[in-house]
């Protein structure tokens, strides 16, 4: 599809000015067709969740509180991704980050791909080689990477489904230690990979999961599972403050 017509005038391959096309028009209009499309399927889910609600014993004030905790229990995670975003909105622009990195895929995954496309043309994201044409191989990299994420979803989990339930079958309790499991193993691959860069990496390495394993203590001992919901955007915020006053010493 030939979208050259729809790019602003000032669009030039050889151009450092990636704002003036990852803002353009046509972007806006591809990221609020995704918007659209997901607050569509929002409240199909809340519906059918309605319906099957009654089957369940499930009261509507019980189902108006689970929204409502689900809301709620959404806004920590969202801090560390707003956080993140904000810092990329000159990189990559608005539209690009409100639907790759606000919200399809993860942080890491985006900047990683967006970062590799950018070195296989010999650039840097954000430095003085990365022109219009590399930005636009880095959002397709982007875009591609996250398009197969869904398509391998969609294939995959009817056969790892049969796989939990042959697991299951065998030792109920190894469903419920190799998830656990499998998310600390690549957060920790994603940290500890940016360890040798600098003390300062460590720093923060180390505030955040000590600030993060505190408040999770504290959450068991007092019984508040809302620590729990706030204690990603809490550790984000503080491990940011200690690495700051770190790099003043």
């Amino acid at each position: 599809m030939n979208i050259s017509y729809q790019l602003p005038m000032a669009a030039d391959s050889n151009s450092t000015d990636i704002l003036a096309i990852a803002n353009s028009p046509f972007l806006w209009v591809c990221a609020i067709g995704v918007f659209l499309v997901i607050v569509v399927q929002s409240v199909i889910y809340m519906k059918a969740a309605s319906k099957a609600a009654p089957h369940i014993g499930m009261t509507p004030q019980e189902l108006k509180t689970s929204f409502r905790a689900g809301a709620i229990s959404a806004i920590g995670p969202s801090l560390a991704v707003v956080m993140v975003a904000v810092a990329l909105l000159t990189i990559f622009g608005t539209p690009a980050v409100l639907v790759r990195i606000g919200l399809i895929g993860s942080v890491s995954y985006e900047t990683a791909a967006a970062a590799i496309a950018a070195k296989t043309a010999g650039a840097e994201l954000g430095g003085p080689t990365y022109t219009q044409a590399v930005f636009g191989l880095a959002l397709a990299a982007m875009s591609l990477g996250g398009a197969m994420w869904m398509i391998a979803t969609l294939v995959l989990t009817p056969l790892l489904k049969k796989g939990d339930s042959a697991l299951r079958k065998v030792n109920p309790a190894i469903m419920m230690v190799v998830p656990g499991a499998a998310m600390v193993a690549a957060f920790m691959v994603l940290g500890i990979g940016e360890l040798p860069k600098s003390w300062i990496h460590v720093v923060a390495f180390l505030s955040s999961a000590g600030i993060m394993a505190i408040l999770m203590v504290i959450a068991n001992k007092v019984k508040r599972p809302w620590i729990k919901e706030w204690a990603l955007g809490i550790a984000i915020i503080l491990s940011l403050a200690i690495t700051y006053f770190a790099t003043r010493l």
